[in-house]
C-alpha cells in the first residue's frame, strides 16, 4: 500500500475523499461483507492523491480552470467543444512514473489469482454520496488485459471527468470542477458476456415500498439494459418471507431480452464490443433461476442492513465459473430520500383511446409538445417544458432530458437509463413503447399519463387532469371501525399500502385472471376443445415456457395474489375467488368452447355454483392450488378467502369440502380462514347456518340491493330505484349484521355508499359493521364518514359497538 494505490481489502466506506464512492463502496464490500458470504471481485484503486499529482506533473490545472470558466452557464451552446479540449489535455498527459510501477506491482498481485482480465472504473471523490448518485457519469472500460493497457484505460478514466455530461452534472448538482478527483478501480473481470447481468434496488424504485428486493438483468453485459436497448426480465422478492426462507418471488416477467452484448475480443486498450441478436429459445428462457435470484435478494438484504440504506446494486454472473458476484452498491438517491406517505394524487379527468403504450415510470401525468429527436445533436430543438420523444437514451442525454417534462422512448425497462433519469428528475416517463416515434409527430401536443398503474399510456391532444397533495399520516383513522381497501391491480399494491387502511377487505382476481392470465382456465385443462386455429396459437405464444400449461395459469395467480399480499403484510388480505359471469368468462381466450350461452349471466352460472360443477371445478382446483401457494410455500398466511354468490347451505358446504380437496383445509391449517359474500337474500335469512360454516361475512351491497328490490343495476331505465339506502336494503344489512354478531364472527361491508352517504356510514356503524372497504378513490371520504358517525354516537352517549369479534377488530 503506498499513496498511490489501494488493494480493496484495505478501504473502507470512510475513505470517499481518497478513492471516491464507487472504490470506497466496493472496498467496504470485499473486507466487510465477502466474509459473510457476500462475493465480490477482489482489486485495488488508485487514490485521488495520484490523480492530483497527474494534473500537477502535467500542469492541468489551470488550462483546466480557464475551460471550466469559459463554458456558457446559460444556454451552454460551447459545453460540447469545451469538454472535448479538456479531455484532450488529460488524454495526451502522461502517468507520474511512481503511479505506473505503483499500478503495475497490483495488478501482477492480482493476476496471481488467475485472472489477467480486469475491469478499470471510474469513481470520482463525490461520487455515490447520498445527495447524488453520478451514476453513469464517468467511463468504466471492460475486460482489459495486459499493463500497459491497463495504464491507458486509467488515463481514460481520468479523463472521463470531463465528459459534457459530467460537466452538467457537476453544475447542476453545485459541485465545484476542481474539487472533484477522480479514483481508477481496477477489478477482477466478471465474463457476463457469457452469461447475464443486471441491477437490483433494496425497495420497489416506483412506489417507494421498502419491503422489497427489484432485480432486473439480461443476457451479456448491461449496458443494453441500463441504454434501454431491451426489455430486461423483472424479479420482486419479499424480505420478511425471505428472511423465513420461503418462495419470497413475488413477481416474475419475461422481457424480451433481444439483444445480447459480449466481447469481440479478449484484450486490447479498447475492448469489443459487438450485441448480437439473442437466439429465439434464450429469449423465452429467464435469465436466472429462483434459487439464485433468492440468493441475489439474499446478498442484496444483507447489504443494506450493512449500509443502513436502501441501496442500488450491480449484479454480474461470470459464464466461466457460472458464479454469480456483486460488482457495485451505491446508495439509491430517489425514493430514499422522500416520504411515500407524502403523495401528489394525479387523475386524469377524461380519456381517449391510447397512441402508444409502454412501462410507466413515476406515477405522475404530463402534458406538453411532443419533440421527437433522434440524438442529444438536436438539442437545440427542446425548449423547457416539452416532451421527448426518441427511441432509446443513453448518458450523452442527460443534458437534454433535463429541460423535459416527461420523456417517451421506444426501447427500455424500468431500469434503462431513461427511467433513471426520470426519476431523478421527478419527471414521467412511457418506456419501451416499440412505436412511439412512429405514431408521435415532432410538435404534436400530447398526454402523458404514468398515473394508470405499471402500464403507461401516451393520448392525442392535452386531457385535463387533478393533483392533489396529500401526508396519509395525517389522517386519523376510526376508532372502532376497520377501514380497508378495494384492491384487484397487483401493479397498484404498494402505492395503495401507503394509504391509511385496515387491509385488503376484497381483493378481486378478476383483474389478474383478465390481464395477466388472459386464457380460460379450462382451454388449459382441456386444450383439445380449442378447434380454433389462431386461438391455440394465442395460447400456445402466452403460454412458451410453461411445459404443464397448468402451472401458467397458477403461477401468474400466485404472482398476482402474492404481490397485493405482500404489499399490506402482515395486514389481513380476503382474496374473493373469480366470481366472472359466463359472458365474461367467454370473452377470456378460449373461453367461447367452455362457456354456455345465458339470458341472464348475473342469476345464472357463477360464483360457488362453478366450483364444484364438473365443468369447472378443475378450474376451480387451479384457483386453489394458487392460494394454497402463496399461503404455504410463500409465507403469505394473512390470506383468507371469500366466496361469492354462495346460493345454499348446501352449496356451501360442497365449496368447502372441494377447497379441502384441494389442499385449502382449515383442520390442517388453523391460521386459513373462509369468508363468505352476503350478496343474497337467503344468505341474510340463513345466515346463523352459514356461520357454522364461514369464519366470517363480507356484504356485497351492489348483489344485494338488487336482489332485494328485483333492480338489474345495469338496466338505465330503473336504475333510479337502485339504492342501498331503501328501507328493505337496509333491514337485509342490519339483519346480517345482527346475525353475525350473534354468531360471534366477523362482518365488512364493500360499496360504495358508505363514502357517498354520511348517513348510510352512520347506519352501518350504529349497527356495529366490523369494516368498512373503499375503493382507493373513495377511502379518505369513507374514513372522514366513518369518524364522523362515532363522533356523533360519543356525543348522543350512545355506547359504540364492540366490535372486536374473536380477538379481532
Amino acid at each position: 500500500m503506498n499513496n498511490y494505490v489501494i488493494p480493496f481489502s484495505h478501504i473502507t466506506i470512510d475513505d470517499v475523499g481518497i478513492v471516491g464512492g464507487k472504490n470506497a463502496s466496493l472496498g467496504e464490500m470485499y473486507a466487510r461483507l465477502s466474509p459473510r458470504g457476500i462475493p465480490v471481485p477482489d482489486g485495488f484503486a488508485t487514490t485521488a492523491v495520484a490523480f492530483d499529482e497527474f494534473l500537477t506533473a502535467n500542469r492541468l490545472k489551470e488550462p483546466l480552470r480557464k475551460l471550466m470558466a469559459q463554458i456558457d452557464k446559460i444556454t451552454y451552446s460551447n459545453l460540447e467543444e469545451t469538454a472535448v479540449q479538456a479531455r484532450q489535455l488529460l488524454l495526451k498527459a502522461s502517468l507520474p512514473q511512481q503511479l505506473q510501477e505503483a499500478v503495475l506491482d497490483a495488478y501482477k498481485v492480482l493476476q496471481t489469482s488467475g485472472t489477467s482480465a480486469v475491469a478499470v472504473r471510474s469513481s470520482a471523490t463525490a461520487e455515490d454520496l447520498p445527495q447524488a448518485s453520478f451514476a453513469g457519469q464517468h467511463e468504466s472500460y471492460l475486460n482489459i488485459s495486459g499493463g500497459e493497457n491497463v495504464l491507458n484505460a486509467i488515463r481514460r478514466c481520468y479523463a472521463s471527468l470531463y465528459t459534457a455530461r459530467a460537466i452538467k452534472y457537476r453544475e447542476d448538482n453545485g459541485f465545484a470542477h476542481d474539487k472533484v478527483l477522480l479514483s481508477a478501480g481496477i477489478q477482477q473481470m466478471v465474463r457476463s458476456d457469457l452469461a447475464c447481468s443486471g441491477v437490483a434496488f433494496t425497495l420497489e424504485p416506483e412506489s417507494g415500498f421498502s419491503d422489497v428486493v427489484t432485480l432486473s438483468g439480461v443476457w451479456g453485459l448491461g449496458e443494453n439494459m441500463v441504454q434501454g436497448t431491451v426489455t430486461p426480465d423483472e424479479y420482486t422478492v419479499f424480505k420478511p418471507t425471505l428472511r423465513q426462507n420461503k418462495l419470497a418471488i413475488i413477481q416474475k416477467k419475461l422481457g424480451d431480452k433481444a439483444k445480447t452484448m459480449l466481447y469481440n475480443s479478449i484484450s486490447g486498450a479498447t475492448e469489443t464490443i459487438v450485441n448480437t441478436d439473442t437466439p429465439a429459445e434464450k429469449r423465452t428462457q429467464f435469465i436466472l433461476t429462483d434459487e439464485e435470484v433468492m440468493n441475489i435478494s439474499r446478498w442484496c438484504v444483507l447489504i443494506e442492513e450493512h449500509y443502513q440504506k436502501p441501496m442500488d446494486i450491480e449484479w454480474a454472473k461470470d459464464g466461466v465459473s457460472g458464479k454469480i458476484f456483486i460488482v457495485q452498491a451505491r446508495p439509491e438517491t430517489v425514493h430514499s430520500r422522500q416520504s411515500p406517505y407524502l403523495q401528489k394524487i394525479f387523475a386524469l379527468q377524461e380519456k381517449t383511446t391510447p397512441i402508444a403504450t409502454g412501462n410507466a415510470v413515476g406515477e405522475k401525468i404530463a402534458t406538453g409538445i411532443a419533440r421527437v429527436v433522434a440524438s442529444p445533436e438536436e438539442s437545440e430543438k427542446i425548449q423547457a417544458g416539452e416532451i421527448v420523444v426518441t427511441d432509446i437514451t443513453s448518458p450523452d442525454w442527460d443534458p437534454v432530458l433535463k429541460k423535459s417534462a416527461a420523456i417517451v422512448t421506444n426501447k427500455g425497462g424500468r431500469t434503462s437509463h431513461a427511467s433513471i433519469v426520470a426519476r431523478e428528475l421527478g419527471v414521467p416517463a412511457v418506456v419501451g413503447t416499440g412505436n412511439a416515434t412512429t405514431v408521435i409527430k415532432d410538435g404534436d401536443v400530447i398526454t402523458v399519463s404514468c398515473a394508470e398503474g405499471k402500464t403507461g399510456f401516451i393520448y392525442n391532444g392535452k386531457l385535463n387532469y387533478t393533483t392533489r397533495d396529500i401526508d396519509f399520516r395525517k389522517i386519523t383513522k376510526p376508532a372502532s371501525t376497520q377501514v380497508m381497501l378495494i384492491v384487484g391491480d397487483p401493479d397498484q399494491a404498494f402505492k395503495l399500502s401507503f394509504y391509511p387502511n385496515d387491509g385488503v377487505g376484497l381483493m378481486r382476481l378478476e383483474f389478474i385472471i383478465t390481464h395477466s392470465v388472459q386464457i380460460h382456465p379450462m382451454a388449459l385443462i382441456r386444450p383439445a376443445q380449442i378447434t380454433d386455429p389462431v386461438t391455440r396459437q394465442r395460447i400456445e405464444a402466452l403460454t412458451s415456457g410453461y411445459p404443464d400449461k397448468k402451472q401458467y395459469f397458477v403461477e401468474r395467480l400466485a404472482q398476482g395474489i402474492a404481490t397485493i399480499a405482500a404489499a399490506f403484510y402482515p395486514k389481513e388480505v380476503i382474496v374473493r375467488t373469480s366470481d366472472f359471469k359466463t359472458n365474461e368468462y367467454a370473452n377470456l381466450i378460449g373461453g367461447s368452447s367452455f362457456e354456455p350461452v345465458e339470458e341472464n349471466p348475473m342469476l345464472g352460472f357463477r360464483g360457488a355454483s362453478r366450483y364444484y360443477d364438473e365443468r369447472y371445478q378443475e378450474g376451480f382446483a387451479m384457483e386453489c392450488e394458487a392460494l394454497k401457494r402463496v399461503r404455504q410455500d410463500m409465507g403469505f398466511t394473512n390470506v383468507k378467502v371469500m366466496i361469492p354468490f354462495c346460493r345454499t347451505v348446501e352449496e356451501a358446504k360442497k365449496v368447502v369440502a372441494v377447497m379441502q380437496k384441494n389442499g385449502l383445509d382449515r383442520e390442517k391449517d388453523d391460521s386459513l380462514d373462509i369468508y363468505m359474500m352476503v350478496e343474497i337474500p337467503s344468505n341474510v335469512l340463513q345466515a346463523d347456518q352459514f356461520a357454522r360454516i364461514f369464519d366470517g361475512f363480507s356484504i356485497g351491497s351492489n348483489d344485494l340491493t338488487q336482489l332485494v328490490l328485483g333492480v338489474d343495476r345495469d338496466s338505465s331505465i330503473i336504475s333510479t330505484i337502485f339504492d342501498e339506502q331503501n328501507p328493505a336494503v337496509k333491514e337485509m344489512i342490519a339483519t346480517a349484521i345482527s346475525k353475525a354478531r350473534q354468531a360471534g364472527i366477523k362482518i365488512g361491508l364493500c360499496g360504495q355508499a358508505p363514502s357517498d352517504f354520511p348517513a348510510f356510514a352512520s347506519f352501518l356503524v350504529q349497527q356495529g359493521i366490523s369494516g368498512i372497504s373503499f375503493n382507493p378513490d373513495a377511502l379518505l371520504a369513507g374514513i372522514a364518514n366513518i369518524c364522523q358517525a362515532e363522533l356523533e354516537m360519543r356525543k348522543a352517549h350512545l355506547p359504540e359497538p364492540d366490535t372486536a369479534v374473536n380477538g379481532q377488530p
